[in-house]
């Protein structure tokens, strides 16, 4: 027979609206407690019916995730997958489980998060990027739903609780560090224009030529084409500019990879024929060959502090907004 609430509270002495109390864990209850309920839980092997739970207190103890892209391709760049162990190992300590968007496009995530909110199927939604005019940011704050964004938003962020870094900071400091090592010619790659990472990076890196009064090259910033052609064909015309760059910022480890690759395919050797660095510092970095320099951005904190800061608006409808940056650091590897 299944062990039931009133088991643990007559194991232990309590009542049973303080082990339930202990499930929820209710700040009204002590830790002395919390600890004996819960080692009596373990004893006999009880297990709370959540579903039940949430049919009562109108809760689910999940919060949705949404990707800018389909799952599978997002997955690929380390950056999801080390953002999301950070939300997962932040939901668990929380005692919330994740549902994750599985939609192919932009339409299909849509169509998901507006399922995940009418079917009251998640307490709260993470947004792990921000975009431009982004219809799911809008559709959130018009049905008044708790969600967080990792990303400074483009609209109403007086309204919306983000944690970001300081991307111009980053991309200009990065930038800093090529002229410090005698670059002039320095290009940025940039996944899309319509990410506010993006167009805060390249606004980071053009502050930092203009400060060292050194012309924008307008040739020299590539947007969307990495994504759309052949990353071969991207960086061979980059190279034949009459004055080709000595030294590349590329956003991304996973998009600075390819780049690498396609520095390779062309003959190039890194550092000493062309400088290289991206962002994320993730394992990418240290498995290239040259280990590639990269700008730190700390993602496994910056997903912990976004499910702190679900879970504390879920809990409290009256929480303050806030604005969290997280701060980063230049790693020097062998690409530059």
């Amino acid at each position: 027979m299944a062990v039931t609430l009133r088991d643990v509270a007559e194991a232990t002495g309590v009542s049973m609206s303080t082990v339930s109390r202990v499930i929820s864990d209710s700040p009204r209850i002590s830790k002395e407690t919390k600890m004996k309920v819960r080692e009596a839980m373990d004893e006999l092997g009880y297990h709370p019916n959540f579903i039940a739970r949430s049919l009562v207190n109108q809760s689910t103890n999940v919060v949705g995730i949404v990707f800018p892209s389909s799952g599978n391709s997002a997955f690929q760049n380390p950056f999801f997958t080390e953002v999301l162990r950070a939300i997962s190992e932040g939901a668990h300590e929380h005692k919330y489980g994740i549902q994750l968007t599985t939609g192919k496009n932009e339409t299909e995530i849509l169509n998901d998060v507006i399922n995940m909110v009418q079917g009251r199927r998640v307490d709260g939604i993470l947004m792990l990027y921000s975009r431009i005019d982004d219809p799911i940011m809008a559709y959130l704050l018009a049905q008044k739903f708790p969600f967080v964004v990792i990303g400074q938003p483009s609209i109403a962020s007086s309204k919306i609780t983000w944690i970001d870094n300081d991307n111009v900071a980053a991309a200009k400091e990065a930038t800093q560090t090529f002229l410090n090592h005698g670059h002039k010619q320095v290009a940025f790659i940039g996944a899309k224009d319509s990410f506010t990472m993006t167009i805060a990076r390249i606004s980071g890196y053009k502050e930092a030529l203009q400060e060292a009064g050194i012309p924008i090259r307008q040739e020299y910033i590539i947007q969307n084409e990495i994504q759309s052609k052949d990353e071969n064909h991207v960086i061979k015309k980059l190279m034949a500019s009459i004055l080709p760059p000595t030294a590349i910022l590329v956003e991304d480890d996973f998009l600075a990879v390819k780049v690498l690759q396609a520095l390779h395919e062309q003959g190039l050797t890194v550092p000493q024929n062309v400088a290289l660095m991206g962002f994320n510092n993730t394992i990418l970095s240290e498995l290239s060959s040259p280990s590639l320099s990269s700008v730190d951005i700390h993602i496994f904190d910056l997903g912990l502090e976004a499910v702190k800061q679900l879970v504390a608006q879920i809990v409290n409808n009256d929480e303050p907004i806030k604005r969290i940056v997280i701060p980063h650091k230049i790693v020097i590897h062998g690409s530059c």
